[in-house]
């Protein structure tokens, strides 16, 4: 297969699992659900990995955090796996946010653009705060992680390609529908837009590799 077909082909098989993740959820098919998302994370490393330079910090970096994510998706969809799930996506952020720190180095993230993400991120906390019961303080860690990079993210935007801040705004943002639906209430709408967004952030992230 061509070295641009597979990417194609590779994306192709992403969005076709995503499509049936949700169609799962909606019809309540969790066995189908599981596969569709292992086939759709899966699909998004294989993405990554046969694009990364490995020999590149960034590439290295955002190959680690899409195994991560991979890791956290199988865990999540284990029953007891909450904790290690959150513990392999808070993993998966900081290798991310240790990624943009390659393009500009912390010490040039503006500290305004900080405060600008911290707002959102402490109404998010405010919110889900009285729903965390014993995972409080991993959530709050999970958040002040996410916070940061989305803050590498807004911090790159003017270095990097759209789809680098792009990609790791929307994983920012899709965090949202996955905490409400496991802390807060668990609904369908939420679903319908958190995993395809999900899924899009790291199909960008990915394509930001070998470049």
């Amino acid at each position: 297969m061509g070295a641009g077909v597979l990417p194609v082909a590779l994306i192709t098989v992403v969005a076709a699992a995503t499509a049936a993740l949700v169609a799962a959820e909606l019809r309540g098919l969790r066995r189908w659900g599981v596969a569709a998302k292992v086939v759709a994370s899966l699909g998004f490393v294989l993405l990554g990995l046969c694009r990364a330079h490995l020999a590149t910090p960034y590439d290295a970096r955002v190959l680690l955090a899409l195994v991560l994510c991979l890791a956290g998706d199988v865990l999540l969809a284990l029953p007891r796996g909450l904790a290690a799930g959150l513990g392999c996506f808070l993993a998966g952020h900081l290798a991310y946010a240790t990624a943009l720190a390659t393009l500009v180095p912390l010490g040039e993230w503006p500290w305004p653009l900080a405060a600008a993400m911290a707002v959102p991120s402490a109404a998010a906390a405010a919110w889900l705060w009285p729903h965390l019961g014993r995972m409080r303080v991993p959530v709050l860690a999970y958040i002040a992680v996410i916070t940061a990079m989305a803050w590498g993210a807004l911090s790159v935007a003017g270095h990097a390609p759209w789809m680098t801040w792009a990609g790791a705004l929307l994983f920012y943002l899709s965090d949202l529908a996955v905490a409400r639906d496991r802390f807060v209430v668990r609904r369908f709408a939420s679903r319908t837009w958190g995993l395809p967004a999900y899924y899009l952030a790291q199909v960008l992230l990915a394509l930001t590799l070998g470049r």
